[in-house]
């Protein structure tokens, strides 16, 4: 969406707004950014400075999409599964223990419910950056680096909208780019604030099936150094080059498409291949929440977590907590 739509939107006050804040949490480009473990950690840093935040996704993917708004987690824990969830929400839910997370296609409905009835106290909004019936109050670009400038309109290329349309963000998140690179990149967009993020792999985590528990025992497996590489997201070459310069020998990978829905037949062939080639089999975290309810319990699996090294932090995270400290101000004078 062009900026002058964004505009007509807005100007037909089309755009509905939330009592809470909204930090909007984005692309341009069509999935394979980044842009999920940015929405983790903003959600981290909102519960660490005593927020209530609730993530609020569409769900995409998902098999089942029952009218209203599915609670997939509240502060107590997940609330439900993988079918009516989708992947990525349930991967977050887990990730960012502590925090709402809702689905609905009316993200203004989630929204609702968050505030009444789970006690949120801000929104994050996940993969919103086209999203513009809601009202957001931080609008935060994920990209990389010559990803927007040098990218073409689908379906000649990956962009959703055109490359102006990035200057509608207050800041941009540049994936594995310095604080120099992240900086002239914003500076080509029209965007007036921004901070670099590297991707680093966690230690891989083996996954407990839904056949059996893991013993003590098995929980201690750890992953050989020949590995099968198996994922469904939209850059899986990216994962497999992370893992090779983690120093794993990445013997098979195995794509899918993006949200690519595992049947049990796949998964008996993965994993015979895998047990036949004596191959630990090693696949990504939103990869995980598809593949447990079908792997065997005999077969090791590992997931393997991102985690983000920020660089310079403080720009995004400053710029949260001054939209935070604004909006308890309005409601302060509001309340009097």
């Amino acid at each position: 969406m062009t900026r002058w739509r964004y505009r007509a939107l807005t100007a037909a006050g089309v755009q509905r707004r939330l009592r809470r804040p909204v930090i909007s949490i984005g692309n341009l480009s069509v999935g394979g950014t980044g842009k999920t473990p940015v929405v983790a950690d903003v959600a981290r840093w909102l519960l660490a400075d005593g927020h209530r935040p609730a993530i609020l996704s569409r769900g995409y993917g998902r098999r089942v999409a029952p009218p209203g708004v599915v609670v997939v987690a509240d502060a107590g824990g997940v609330r439900a599964g993988l079918e009516v969830s989708g992947d990525e929400p349930l991967m977050l839910a887990r990730a960012v223990p502590g925090a709402c997370v809702c689905v609905s296609e009316d993200r203004y409905l989630a929204g609702v419910l968050a505030e009444r009835t789970l006690g949120a106290t801000v929104h994050v909004l996940d993969d919103g950056f086209q999203h513009v019936h809601l009202w957001r109050d931080l609008d935060v670009l994920v990209t990389r680096v010559g990803e927007i400038p040098q990218g073409h309109v689908l379906p000649r290329g990956r962009l959703r909208e055109p490359r102006d349309a990035a200057a509608r963000a207050h800041i941009a998140v540049v994936m594995d780019a310095t604080a120099d690179e992240a900086h002239e990149e914003a500076w080509m967009l029209g965007i007036g604030e921004s901070c670099g993020a590297l991707r680093r792999l966690g230690y891989p985590e083996r996954v407990t099936t839904s056949h059996a528990s893991m013993s003590a025992h098995d929980a201690d497996v750890r992953p050989g150094p020949r590995v099968m590489a198996v994922a469904g997201v939209a850059n899986p070459g990216r994962f497999a080059g992370d893992l090779a310069a983690a120093g794993y020998a990445v013997a098979e990978h195995h794509w899918y498409p993006d949200h690519y829905r595992f049947t049990p037949r796949a998964v008996a062939s993965l994993a015979s291949r895998a047990a036949a080639a004596r191959l630990s089999v090693l696949t990504t975290d939103k990869d995980a929440v598809r593949l447990e309810p079908l792997w065997p319990a005999d077969v090791p699996l590992f997931r393997v977590p991102v985690h983000l090294e920020w660089v310079l932090p403080d720009r995004l995270h400053e710029r949260v907590r001054a939209l935070l400290a604004a909006s308890a101000e309005q409601e302060s004078v509001c309340a009097s």
